[in-house]
Formats: C-alpha cells, structure tokens, sequence
C-alpha cells in the first residue's frame, strides 16, 4: 500500500498523483526513445553528440520525477514495460527512417509535451510549488528540444505531417492511458 500526503488546499491528492505518474512515464519514455535513436545512429553520427545531451536531461528529469513519486507515496504507471519497449522502438523505427525523420519524432513528441505541462501548470496554479517548477523548468527543455530538433531538419522528414501527427497522436494516447493506468 503506498501512502499519500493530504491534499493541499484547493488540490485534488489523486490529481497530483496521476500527473506525476504520467510525467515520470513520459520521461522515461524519452529516455527510451533516445536510447534506440542512438543504438541506430551510433555515437559517430553527426546528431549523437545532440541526441545524448537531449537524453541526459530528460533522464534528470526521470530521476527528479520518480523522487517525487516516491516522497509522495505515488505509484509508477503499470504500463512501464510496455513504454520500455514502445519508447525504444518508435526511437530506433525514426532513426532507421533518417536522421530527419528520428529529429520529427522529436519535434512531434516535445510539442506535446509543451502542451501537456502548459496544461498541468494552469490546473496547478500556486497550490503545488515543488511540482509546479519542476514541469516549468522541463517544460522549458523540451520547448529547447523541439526547437533544436527542427533546426536539426525535423520538417524535411519525408511525409513530415504524417509522420508528426502519428507520433502527436500516440503521444496523446500514451499520456491519457499513463494518467489512468
């Protein structure tokens, strides 16, 4: 049985739970999906250099989730071994298509997750703090991610927008089945 803190005034406790527990399952899906970015491009490859820092800070941010979790007594989703494997295909599956198409995984992904953590900082407000910084400093992150995924030639993917809006899609089923499950 895991214990959770009383809910902060204005604060729904299951709420707080079920954000921490889908950011921690997208962050380590990040992670994942970088790792099989980089089994394909190999760490010669023009964009591992990028690839890696983008890596190591989505795994700060992890490690920074799953602290929370476990300070607040939350629990990790169930489906962490699917996203284990999921995270590291669709990784290698964009990197296999080019260096242009794994940079529009990224693209596709953090514009998501901008939204996301927009999202949660308005439900949030004042109310959380700790939680509340932390989305904001990642949420800046991935903003940077994104940005330098398109510089990277994201857009020049072939089929770009469909590319973008599989990935976006499945990033929006993944969000809500995390949350729940």
């Amino acid at each position: 049985m895991t214990k959770s803190f009383p809910p902060r005034p204005g604060q729904r406790g299951a709420d707080r739970a079920a954000m921490l527990r889908v950011d921690q399952a997208g962050e380590y899906g990040a992670v994942r999906i970088y790792a099989g970015q980089l089994a394909v491009l190999g760490d010669r490859h023009p964009l591992s250099r990028e690839v890696a820092r983008m890596a190591a800070q989505e795994e700060h941010h992890r490690a920074h989730f799953d602290a929370m979790m476990a300070q607040r007594g939350v629990r990790p989703t169930i489906l962490q071994p699917f996203w284990h494997v999921a995270g590291f295909a669709l990784g290698a599956a964009t990197a296999l298509l080019g260096p242009e198409a794994a940079m529009a995984c990224t693209a596709a992904i953090e514009t998501e997750i901008d939204d996301h953590y927009g999202r949660q900082l308005e439900e949030i407000g004042p109310s959380d703090p700790p939680l509340s910084q932390a989305i904001a400093d990642f949420q800046a992150e991935e903003v940077e991610h994104r940005e330098s995924a398109i510089a990277h030639g994201a857009e020049t993917a072939p089929a770009y927008s469909l590319l973008s809006g599989m990935i976006r899609l499945g990033c929006r089923a993944a969000i809500a089945l995390s949350q729940r499950f």
